[in-house]
């Protein structure tokens, strides 16, 4: 039995780990690296292992970070089993299928690019992977994963999805590992949630006994925000802004983050919190499909969530909401004064119809930009909460003079304190591998792991179980 690290080594996208049990093996997510092209350009390189030789590919959630090279991988040859829960498949066909129409986009553009400088064609400008690859990638899905009830991959290997609060249909998987007469449990984290009393889905599950962990540590060295500040901090920020004529521009990840903004927007409205009608555009194709995908999966909900829909409301709309899948309907957005909500995506504005909302408003004091997600290193998210003066936004500079707001509270992931308490409840693993993280969030959480022996693997680190 061993176990070996190919993604999310001291950094927090590209998750993607291996296990070699029984004969087979097993990838646990095959996410992509996002943050900057250096990163993009990490995306294409070799895997670190031959993508032909995996059998089975678990997935625990939809995020691009997770799955987003599983086209790649069945482009270069994988043709074994990807299971995952059903929510989550519904979320990453939607999710790889964007990605893919994202990269033709840049492959076009680079191509003209490349022509105007030296005024050839250049055919060898190809993206990483297609909208057809992305198609290919979900006749590889098989079984389907229910929370809590075990499944077995094959002889010898058993996996169990704990519901991990995070996304719709996201979980943390429990391996059961038998080979030559030995056992080994290993769970690996996936995202885990807040539990902070969030809107939509429930808290993670108290995970089991084990003998190894792999867990994220994104926020491994700070606490959260408490919620209910974070939700009349977003109330004040609308109402000052609208007040005084303004647009308040939200990067929404389109999964989860979207939702939840829409759920407490309605609330807002419906308790007299938010003082104005609002224009509220859900600016994001993708956020849209998200949308409908939730209403589809009750299951996943938490009591109250679950309520409000069997009592035949909508807990994810509100008046005034309208939904702009077009590119024209997207552009008429900018002829409004004021007195909107333009959530778009994506959430760390590396790409997606954010940054033109950014570009039209950020120069603007009247504006406001409320940032609720995490920002990786390198964005442009980054930079503004940051306090850059100037930033760069299609080969132009503008001033932000727009109110930046950080709510922190939002956060589908789980702080310090929260990461700390669900380890606590795997009893005494032998080995704590810490992934998914900053190196600096790393070795915050690992002074605080006094049980367990601490691994921050490195990118093809291989380990025996």
């Amino acid at each position: 039995m061993k176990i070996s690290f190919h993604g999310a080594d001291q950094g927090v996208t590209g998750s993607c780990h291996q296990i070699d049990c029984a004969g087979k093996r097993i990838l646990i997510d095959c996410g992509m690296y996002q943050g900057g092209r250096e990163l993009a350009e990490e995306n294409a390189e070799p895997f670190g292992f031959d993508p032909e030789s995996i059998d089975y590919l678990l997935l625990t959630h939809a995020h691009l970070d997770h799955c987003g090279r599983i086209p790649l991988l069945v482009k270069r040859g994988f043709k074994g089993e990807i299971i995952t829960t059903s929510a989550s498949l519904e979320l990453a066909r939607l999710v790889m299928l964007d990605a893919a129409g994202l990269q033709e986009e840049e492959a076009r553009y680079q191509a003209r690019k490349a022509k105007r400088h030296s005024g050839k064609s250049h055919t060898e400008i190809e993206p990483l992977y297609t909208t057809l690859d992305a198609l290919n990638s979900l006749d590889y899905v098989g079984r389907q994963a229910s929370y809590d009830h075990p499944l077995e991959v094959a002889p010898g290997i058993r996996a169990t999805f704990l519901d991990a609060g995070h996304i719709l249909g996201s979980a943390s998987i429990l391996l059961e590992l038998k080979e030559d007469g030995k056992s080994h449990r290993i769970l690996f984290s996936g995202d885990l949630g807040n539990s902070g009393n969030r809107a939509i889905l429930r808290a993670p599950e108290t995970p089991p006994d084990v003998d190894t962990v792999v867990m994220e540590t994104t926020y491994g060295d700070r606490l959260h925000k408490q919620l209910e500040p974070s939700i009349e901090e977003l109330y004040d920020a609308v109402n000052t802004t609208v007040s005084r004529g303004g647009k308040v521009v939200i990067p929404t990840f389109a999964l989860e983050r979207a939702q939840e903004i829409l759920y407490y927007l309605r609330e807002g409205l419906e308790n007299g919190k938010i003082h104005h009608y609002i224009n509220v555009f859900l600016d994001s194709p993708m956020a849209i499909s998200a949308t409908e995908i939730f209403r589809r999966h009750p299951e996943c909900y938490d009591t109250e969530t679950l309520k409000i829909s069997r009592d035949g409301n909508d807990p994810f709309n509100l008046p005034g909401l309208h939904f702009t899948r077009e590119t024209a309907e997207s552009m008429a957005i900018n002829n409004i004064d004021g007195g909107a909500i333009i959530m778009a995506g994506s959430g760390m504005c590396t790409g997606g119809r954010v940054r033109h909302h950014l570009k039209h408003n950020i120069w603007d004091k009247k504006n406001s930009i409320v940032f609720v997600g995490y920002a990786a290193r390198g964005t442009l998210a980054r930079r503004i909460i940051d306090g850059a003066e100037k930033v760069r936004i299609f080969g132009e500079e503008f001033p932000v003079n727009a109110d930046i707001y950080t709510i922190g509270g939002f956060s589908a992931h789980a702080d310090q304190a929260e990461l700390l308490a669900w380890h606590k409840e795997t009893g005494n693993p032998a080995t704590t591998y810490l992934v998914h993280g900053e190196e600096t969030s790393m070795q915050a959480f690992s002074k605080l792991l006094t049980d367990t022996k601490v691994v921050m693997p490195r990118l093809g680190d291989s380990f025996e179980l």
